[in-house]
């Protein structure tokens, strides 16, 4: 194999592994983004749950002061059975005063009833809150270990950079820019093995003479149908 075709199938190599680490550089923002919205999941169920408190205590007290309310006016009719002679006048009293003592215990109830519930949920808010904390260290833990690998593969890709343009100092001008272009278009390999005349970029079989040419290994040799540098595998 010619010596140019050695070194590029080494700049290929080089190459390869500079895509692969601009990809994996490119999706580390996505990934981010993936753990800032699981850490706002998080946070989201947390605040439902302890707005599903709070609205239980509001109730509550709302039928604290209801109740309250009518326990004054319990008291005011009660003032005012005393302070009236008339009978009509103190038995409707005295319904309003039933009244009102039926609807404060179906108040107590539903008190009851909520703080039941107010009980549960403190157990859920509980849970939740434990549960968020650990996925605030768990996300905190990803995000340094992203940051870190960013900085590493930064440096890699430098590495790899500064490497290929080094190998590339010592190939033909010309073929260089063939093989850039190649390797731009195919997204895969500008250079592959050529085995049973089969071209294995686009797997379509060569000519004999293509195949002979390639074998001999005097000269570059283009696959006629993709356009690769081929070699004898």
């Amino acid at each position: 194999m010619q010596a140019e075709l050695e070194q590029l199938l080494i700049i290929q190599d080089r190459q390869q592994k500079i895509r692969q680490i601009q990809t994996e550089i490119k999706n580390l923002p996505l990934q981010r983004q993936s753990l800032d919205a699981q850490l706002a999941a998080s946070a989201a169920a947390l605040g439902a749950i302890k707005h599903k408190a709070q609205h239980l205590e509001m109730d509550r007290k709302t039928l604290e002061l209801d109740a309250g309310t009518r326990r004054e006016s319990i008291n005011r009719l009660k003032t005012q059975q005393y302070e009236t002679r008339k009978n009509d006048e103190f038995r409707a009293m005295a319904n309003e005063i039933e009244r009102y003592e039926k609807e404060i215990q179906a108040i107590e109830d539903q008190e009851l009833e909520l703080m039941d519930q107010a009980e549960k949920v403190k157990l859920e808010v509980a849970a939740e809150d434990k549960k968020a904390s650990g996925t605030r260290e768990s996300i905190a833990r990803q995000v340094a270990d992203l940051e870190e690998k960013g900085k590493t593969l930064e440096g890699r890709l430098n590495e790899l950079m500064a490497e290929r343009t080094k190998l590339g100092e010592n190939i033909d001008e010309d073929l260089l820019g063939k093989f850039e272009r190649l390797f731009a278009s195919k997204g895969d390999a500008a250079i592959v093995a050529l085995e049973h005349e089969v071209c294995t970029g686009c797997h379509m079989k060569v000519t004999t003479q293509t195949a002979h040419r390639v074998k001999n290994g005097k000269e570059i040799v283009g696959c006629e149908q993709c356009g690769r540098i081929l070699y004898a595998a």
